[in-house]
């Protein structure tokens, strides 16, 4: 063989491998969709308007994680739960890794707070280590979620079953929120499912449904585990497991995927006030110059903005910064903080029309006080009673297992004159983070012209503006919005300020409730009634 011949010959075998091991990383890697480059002296805002529509195609091919490494992924993190590959947990996996990148980021961010305490806790009661994600599943770290069925808290206790474990309630107090006693109670709980089945899927299964579900499952299948008796499970709970399975994968794994914990959180440094009588929390806040943010962060249990008289032995955690200031004023501070306010007409108004009917959830539910509150508004950042359970993948009354099979549409959106990347975000109803990861973005920068990629969950695939900015003229968008508008009221309670309100209804903007009502300053009168949609 002459050397050409030779040469040729090492070529395109080298030419070969080079593609293969090509072919392997990127299966390995299953990247998002590719997209423009961005160059380096692109500013924040685009330049020039193009008037382009957006472009609107089926993504006939979804990024998914290379199967045969997910199995062996799964199989090397297995220890006492059994880790199973199943066609659900890859559509888990592919939803929290692809389609909603920004929640995994979030719960990774806020696994610091929590982690240690559930390891403590676990290792007490002798339980495996890994029923820690487990929490992931129910609250997404949230200590204040609560769903539509009532169950409240980072392991959602339904108020009988919190009862049943010790958690007090009432209206002051909500021990499902306090991370200490609830991870106590779900662990007792978890134990006591596991001696009952004497399996760990089955008892994740009976932590979800309830124990006489799955044992009917059991009785109509004649199984005897979670995937004997998985088609004779309700939709959620069959979707329970393979979503714990994924979440755990995605702990491990998120980095692999491009995914990080950009700002982690991490436990305040805090000690302890021992409360035995009434007690206002904010005055506390105001006379102590504590963050009601802060106080409400480190005290999820509480739901009111007072302690009524008959309390005995709650131990209120303080920010330590701020322990030492108390320490030096300890006697006025007390003597104020137990001082009853005067009823007003006002507030009896108030506190007489603070039950209000809830569409959205079917049922009647009290609109609590807003807890912590500063005559500032400024200062008034805490969040209300409760918050909506993160949940990324459906809606109450949607099958999971349905939700993460559909296949996303992909949209392309070309960059017009004066947009930026969280307008476009906005616009689309999509997380910042999510239209970065999409596009292999760095930065918030975008160039005119430049495509960006947007997965959307097929139900809701365009952005409002853009259908309705080609399917109906303005004119008749604004007559029909203006015939089925039905507004929602809310009555201002003592205490209650825009934030507050604001946070309490889904995270309205301040400057809309402001605008719906016609406010031009930040001042709030008790009784006082506000147009909230």
């Amino acid at each position: 063989m002459s050397n050409l011949n030779k040469y040729l010959h090492n070529f395109r075998w080298t030419g070969l491998l080079a593609c293969l091991l090509t072919a392997a990383v990127f299966q390995t890697q299953a990247k998002p969709y590719p997209v423009v480059p961005l160059p380096a002296d692109t500013s924040g805002v685009a330049a020039d308007t193009l008037g382009e529509p957006v472009e609107v195609a089926v993504v006939q091919e979804t990024p998914s994680v290379d199967g045969e490494l997910l199995r062996q992924r799964l199989a090397g993190l297995e220890k006492t739960i059994a880790l199973n590959y199943h066609k659900t947990v890859h559509n888990f996996v592919d939803f929290f890794t692809f389609r909603k990148p920004s929640y995994t980021r979030m719960v990774m961010e806020r696994m610091p707070v929590f982690f240690p305490l559930y390891e403590k806790y676990l290792d007490k009661y002798g339980l495996p280590d890994e029923l820690k994600y487990l929490s992931i599943v129910e609250s997404a770290l949230n200590p204040r979620a609560i769903s539509v069925a009532s169950a409240g808290g980072l392991w959602q206790f339904m108020p009988v079953t919190g009862k049943e474990y010790g958690l007090y309630q009432d209206e002051y107090i909500d021990e499902r929120f306090d991370p200490v006693k609830s991870t106590d109670a779900a662990c007792r709980y978890l134990k006591r499912l596991y001696n009952i089945f004497g399996d760990w899927h089955l008892a994740l299964a009976a932590y979800n449904s309830g124990p006489g579900t799955v044992k009917r499952a059991m009785r109509r299948s004649g199984g005897d585990s979670f995937w004997t008796v998985y088609n004779f499970l309700p939709k959620e709970t069959r979707a329970y497991v393979p979503q714990f399975i994924a979440v755990t994968y995605m702990m491990h794994y998120g980095n692999d995927h491009g995914i990080f914990a950009e700002n982690p959180e991490h436990p305040m440094p805090f000690d302890t006030i021992q409360v035995n009588n009434y007690f206002r929390l904010d005055v506390f806040c105001r006379l102590t110059g504590i963050d009601p943010a802060q106080l409400q962060k480190l005290n999820p249990s509480l739901i009111s903005s007072m302690l009524p008289e008959y309390t005995r032995n709650y131990m209120l955690r303080v920010p330590s910064e701020r322990f030492s200031y108390f320490e030096a004023n300890r006697a006025a501070i007390l003597d104020s903080v137990s001082r009853m306010p005067p009823l007003t007409p006002n507030m009896l108004l108030a506190a007489a029309e603070s039950v209000e009917y809830d569409s959205n959830v079917t049922a009647y539910r009290r609109m609590d006080r807003s807890p912590f509150v500063l005559e500032s508004e400024e200062a008034t950042a805490s969040p209300v009673r409760v918050a909506v359970a993160a949940n990324p993948v459906a809606e109450a009354g949607e099958d999971l297992e349905e939700v993460v099979k559909r296949k996303p549409r992909k949209l392309v959106h070309t960059v017009r004159r004066g947009e930026t990347l969280t307008r476009i975000a906005e616009e689309y109803h999509v997380e910042l983070y999510d239209l970065k990861t999409w596009n292999h973005l760095r930065s918030t920068r975008v160039q005119r012209g430049q495509k960006l990629v947007i997965l959307k969950e097929p139900k809701e695939a365009k952005p409002a503006l853009a259908v309705r900015e080609k399917t109906e003229p303005k004119g008749e968008a604004s007559s029909r919005s203006t015939h089925t508008y039905k507004p929602r009221y809310h009555r201002v309670q003592d205490g209650d300020t825009l934030w507050n309100i604001s946070q309490r209804y889904g995270g309205i903007p301040v400057d809309k409730l402001k605008k719906l009502n016609k406010i031009k300053g930040n001042t709030l009168k008790p009784g006082q009634r506000l147009i909230i949609s």
